[in-house]
């Protein structure tokens, strides 16, 4: 699995074939079919362990923050870690999503489902917060996190990371 998620995410997922990962992984063809379909099964897989690896980090900021606002900061803020990482290749979801577009695949509703529950985490923080609609906050917040995904690939991640910052802390000021 850590060698199918280093592949998909450095090089693409169509980019990558099942017997590359196989032969970088050192498990054989019987394993990986006893433990996956296909591709499409790994390529799901590989998006359910990213979804559940971001929902434990945002379960424990928003235990050790019980401040809605800080919360939301902090998001924000891990997300512009990211963004400045070393080998940022943008988001896994958004990459995905571009590869299998057709709406009704597993890899596409992976994608979607870890999007649901992004806005509702985001969604129910807003609305501790009190703010008048806190869907609409919550959309405009997973768009300025898309923005910032693709602008920090594409271009100077410190700048699409202060732009999310900036982005967020107005949400929170309009609130």
């Amino acid at each position: 699995m850590s060698t199918a998620s280093r592949l998909f995410y450095t090089e693409g997922i169509r980019a990558v074939g099942v017997d590359r990962v196989m032969e970088e992984a050192d498990i054989a063809r019987g394993t990986f079919y006893r433990h996956f379909k296909g591709k499409d099964d790994l390529v799901r897989a590989y998006l359910e362990a990213t979804d559940q690896q971001i929902r434990t980090r945002m379960a424990a900021a928003r235990e050790e923050l019980a401040d809605s606002s800080a919360f939301l900061q902090a998001v924000a803020g891990g997300i512009g870690e990211e963004l400045c990482g070393v080998g940022f290749r943008g988001c896994p979801f958004i990459n995905a999503a571009a590869e299998y577009p057709q709406r009704d695949s597993a890899v596409h509703q992976a994608v979607l489902t870890h999007r649901s529950w992004f806005h509702e985490a985001l969604e129910d923080a807003f609305r501790q917060l009190g703010v008048a609609d806190p869907a609409r906050s919550a959309d405009a917040m997973v768009a300025l996190r898309d923005g910032a995904m693709v602008a920090g690939y594409l271009s100077d991640p410190r700048k699409a990371n202060g732009t999310l910052v900036h982005g967020v802390a107005a949400l929170l000021a309009a609130g």
